[in-house]
């Protein structure tokens, strides 16, 4: 019987992949398929020359370098006999710089509460073994240095994906991914970052821009203060730029004292999304501002609320006074013309979107994104509900006027005019004063001290004011808050 002389197949596998980059390790491993030899001695061969390199079935690159790259192929012969296989077909392995990751965004970086958003990492030219984790940048105590901080739910991003279900005002940052692969393990570069911010409806703190506009002119002076109920200082105003990165306002582009931040001098690199933050990451509604010589959109800082009234005007540095008349651009198409300033008088849902106005000899501004928030309001109140509230205001009318006949029969005011102000505190924080109801007698009151209801505008709670004044001074004052 004849003997089958017919020689085995050779494979040669690369690990971790055929793709790789300097610094990582690499494995050739010669796989021969011949099942009736237990011993193989094995040569390897790289770019067609006859020198063997090495003899073991693996051969390891712990660290390896362009100089690596090439074609390889492998050839078996037995031990103790005389088969031999064929070589093996040439496998290319190539050798690339340290790797990059890619960072991107599934759908728009701007969202409002409760949206969904999934941020994508991916390897530059690779896409073998990968594991990914994340990270947002911070800025140190001092703000003279930055660093990535661990996401405590990385892990869920492991296979490339992290993604948000439903975000929140905290997912407000800026992120960076990173991959690893390998034993042992290679890790890529820190990817480019990619900001995410996120509009809500009642965020701790607010951002106060002043001049009141998100677009501003080159060579003036910029104010950004965090204000919320208590007045506190813990605020720090934070600002991101894709050229520049994430910054606190610090001596580099500002001063802050307390938690008021003060621009001095604007420029065009400094413009970028700024927002309020604390230590323990509470954070305010993000503002895009941009600073831009010559033609610019004057237009709200934050959301608009359904059924307000939106004003646009466009503005020109070098002319007084500066408002032009001019064309007004929705997301590119003209929606008014030649004219000083468009009003919407009842904004909507569909009037969302990219805003700019153009001048036919000045130029034109540039876009900004005008986002609109439901009303809170409800046109159809249940008529048990009203009624309810009807009668608890009633009643806590009684009170309040209980207490002021005690307050004013106690304290014997003599010639004073006793006057009682309502005021409800509403979301934008504007005081509506109701009419004042006179329940003393005296000299008519030639000022009455003035009541900032910003501290409440998210409290929407009514405030009682009692003042009485005489002749001189003020003698008393009396201040209840009640739902």
């Amino acid at each position: 019987m004849e003997e089958n002389t017919e020689r085995p197949k050779t494979n040669v596998t690369i690990t971790p992949d055929q793709h790789v980059f300097r610094g990582e390790t690499v494995t050739l491993r010669c796989d021969i398929d011949g099942e009736a030899v237990t011993s193989w001695k094995y040569s390897w061969y790289k770019d067609g020359s006859v020198s063997v390199f090495s003899e073991l079935q693996e051969h390891t690159f712990w660290y390896v370098t362009e100089s690596d790259a090439g074609n390889y192929s492998c050839y078996g012969a037995e031990r103790e006999g005389s088969r031999t296989s064929n070589i093996s077909d040439a496998v290319t392995l190539t050798v690339s710089d340290k790797a990059k990751t890619v960072l991107s965004v599934s759908s728009q970086k701007w969202l409002t509460e409760g949206d969904p958003v999934t941020l994508i990492c991916e390897v530059k030219g690779s896409s073998t073994g990968w594991t990914f984790s994340w990270y947002t940048e911070t800025v140190s105590s001092d703000y003279r240095s930055h660093h990535y901080k661990l996401l405590s739910d990385s892990s869920r991003g492991a296979g490339g994906n992290y993604t948000v279900s439903s975000a929140a005002l905290n997912h407000t940052g800026v992120y960076v991914c990173r991959a690893t692969r390998g034993k042992p393990a290679y890790s890529t570069w820190y990817s480019n970052t990619q900001l995410i911010w996120v509009t809500g409806v009642s965020p701790p703190v607010s951002l106060i821009v002043s001049p009141s506009r998100t677009q501003h002119f080159t060579s003036v002076s910029l104010s950004l203060s965090c204000e919320d109920q208590s007045n506190s200082d813990r605020w720090r105003v934070r600002r991101y730029s894709d050229s520049l990165g994430l910054f606190d306002c610090s001596s580099r582009w500002g001063s802050q004292t307390g938690s008021t931040c003060t621009i001095s001098y604007t420029v065009p690199p400094y413009t970028g999304v700024y927002w309020c933050q604390s230590e323990s990451g509470e954070i305010s509604h993000p503002v895009n501002i941009t600073v831009h010589p010559g033609v610019i959109l004057e237009s709200p800082v934050h959301p608009v609320t359904e059924g307000d009234t939106l004003t646009l005007r466009c503005l020109y540095q070098h002319s007084t006074p500066p408002n032009l008349r001019a064309d007004f651009y929705k997301d590119g198409s003209l929606i008014q013309n030649q004219t000083t300033e468009m009003i919407i008088s009842t904004v909507s849902k569909s009037h969302e979107g990219f805003y700019y106005c153009k001048h036919p000899e000045r130029g034109e501004s540039l876009k900004s994104w005008i986002s609109v928030t439901a009303s809170s309001r409800s046109d159809g109140l249940n008529p048990m509900i009203i009624g309810v509230t009807a009668g608890l205001t009633v009643t806590s009318l009684i009170i309040v006027l209980l207490v002021l006949l005690w307050y004013y029969r106690n304290n014997k005011v003599r010639k004073s005019l006793i006057f009682l102000m309502f005021f409800s505190a509403n979301v934008a924080g504007q005081c509506n004063f109701k009419a004042p109801a006179q329940v003393g007698t005296g000299k008519k009151i030639d000022h009455l001290k003035r009541f900032d209801c910003t501290r409440w505008k998210r409290s929407q709670k009514s405030i009682a004011v009692v003042q009485s004044r005489d002749d001189k001074s003020l003698d008393e004052e009396l201040c209840i808050i009640f739902s």
